[in-house]
């Protein structure tokens, strides 16, 4: 099984935030509640190549928290307890930003 996993191409290696199940005050949050479909980018690959063969980098890089669509991706198990999603570049709607 493999330890580190780098995507080829313009695709991005994402690990889905988990939403609390609890507020701070202790409230029980229901499964109807989320808010975000939200992921923290693990692994980027090196970008594609344009028809005069220049790179064009991915504009992501590793830490960031992006936005997924609602379907899509391919799962990926790395780890027993990890699943990650692997999606193209373009298929990612946005970033978030504090």
């Amino acid at each position: 099984m493999a330890k580190r996993l780098l995507p080829s191409l313009n695709r991005v290696l994402v690990e889905k935030l988990v939403q609390p199940k609890k507020t701070a005050g202790g409230i029980l949050l229901p499964e109807t509640s989320k808010l975000l479909n939200a992921a923290k980018v693990v692994a980027v690959g090196p970008g594609e190549r344009d028809r005069e063969g220049k790179l064009i980098p991915v504009a992501l890089k590793e830490g960031d928290t992006v936005l997924l669509p609602e379907y899509g991706g391919t799962e990926v198990k790395l780890a027993a307890d990890k699943e990650y999603l692997l999606f193209r570049e373009h298929d990612i709607l946005g970033t978030l930003v504090d």
